[in-house]
């Protein structure tokens, strides 16, 4: 090994510690601190790493390692920082840049994740892992073209790959694209039967709920729940898709089974008391949303305290609640079509138009209030 080739560090030891055995030595520090890493003994293989560094400033395993250490630790700037030292010394390591980018995403900053994994690619263009996570990145930043044309490129490179058939779900997913996602989710199912993740499961449920197919959402909830019994996903699916169907008695047993280990959640308060107002025990539902006002004050919570004093004759209470709450949330439609039968529930036709009105002049379409308009002029 020609001088030039041994670190400075290591040149001058002189003769005193050959610098065969110097590397030897920082070879196995090397060793054992990857090793410590596997063991998830971070603190003993930043011993290691730190050790070598103070003979080798420019080691860039150590960089690496350090870097690596500092992001299963969950210290991802601290991670950022040694990545990028060992760039400077080693201008496109390859683990520095996968780990450079991860931190990135893992800060949310996908733009530059997505910077750094296109250098990574520029030496090594068929990396089917940095591949999919550049096309999850690409979707974070809602770059739907860039996303969709690389996951598609991983599956021309590996058919079925399941990260790209993930991916491409909820990429289309996020654009409300669910027959789409649905094809790529249902792909899953076909390909691991009992096996398939159970977020798949809950997705391709998802997909239906929001397609309006409550009824073919169900088994898929149901999969998720046998998998995992306290599953939110499945059991808040599971609640909704019953609502969908217009069966509130089988929703609550779902939002039960969630607030019996979430108390306080002010969400599930709330649709509980919607179910329990569908199913007319309004001292039930009344109280289901009181709990959820005395958690934190809960729009739909007021709302169906108001709907609840309407149905029991209490009109001008109604009234007066839905009026304080329009002027909280002008552009929630729901206030104005309940307030507007509550002007009809007190005989007065013409204000009930008024209301919806309001809201029309808001510049906001909705089919619902058009509806209910339209019902109100042919009346």
């Amino acid at each position: 090994m020609s001088d030039s080739n041994i670190p400075e560090s290591l040149r001058n030891e002189g003769e005193h510690e050959p610098p065969n055995q110097e590397l030897a030595e920082i070879a196995e520090l090397s060793k054992k601190g990857y090793q410590y890493l596997k063991e998830n003994r971070i603190e003993e293989a930043e011993e290691c790493f730190a050790r070598i560094l103070e003979r080798d400033r420019e080691n860039n395993y150590a960089l690496v390692g350090l870097g690596d250490a500092a992001r299963k630790r969950g210290a991802f700037r601290d991670a950022v920082d040694h990545y990028k030292k060992c760039l400077v010394y080693h201008p496109g390591n390859n683990y520095a840049l996968f780990g450079l980018a991860d931190c990135y995403k893992a800060l949310n900053q996908y733009q530059k994740a997505i910077e750094i994994w296109e250098q990574y690619l520029l030496h090594d263009n068929k990396n089917i892992t940095v591949l999919t996570r550049v096309a999850d990145a690409y979707r974070k930043v809602r770059d739907f073209r860039k996303s969709k044309a690389i996951y598609l490129r991983v599956l021309e490179m590996e058919t079925d790959n399941p990260y790209a058939l993930i991916g491409l779900g909820h990429l289309h997913y996020d654009f409300k694209e669910y027959k789409d996602a649905l094809g790529y989710w249902q792909r899953m199912v076909d390909l691991q039967g009992d096996d398939v993740d159970i977020r798949v499961l809950t997705s391709i449920g998802n997909c239906y709920r929001k397609l309006k197919q409550f009824e073919m959402g169900v088994p898929y909830f149901e999969k998720a729940l046998g998998k995992e019994p306290d599953n939110f996903y499945a059991l808040f699916g599971l609640a909704d898709c019953y609502r969908g169907t217009g069966t509130p008695e089988g929703s609550l047993d779902f939002w039960n089974r969630i607030l019996a280990k979430d108390p306080k959640n002010k969400v599930i308060l709330t649709r509980a008391g919607d179910a329990y107002r569908s199913m007319e025990d309004y001292e039930k539902a009344a109280d289901y949303y009181e709990r959820a006002l005395n958690i934190e004050f809960d729009v739909y919570a007021v709302l169906g305290l108001a709907v609840i004093a309407r149905k029991q004759g209490k009109v001008q209470d109604a009234i007066v609640s839905l009026r304080k709450l329009i002027q909280n949330d002008p552009k929630n439609y729901r206030l104005y079509l309940e307030l507007s039968q509550c002007y009809q529930a007190a005989g007065d036709r013409q204000k009930a138009l008024e209301i919806l009105s309001d809201y029309q002049r808001l510049g906001i379409r909705n089919i619902y209030v058009q509806d209910a308009a339209a019902k109100l002029q042919r009346t």
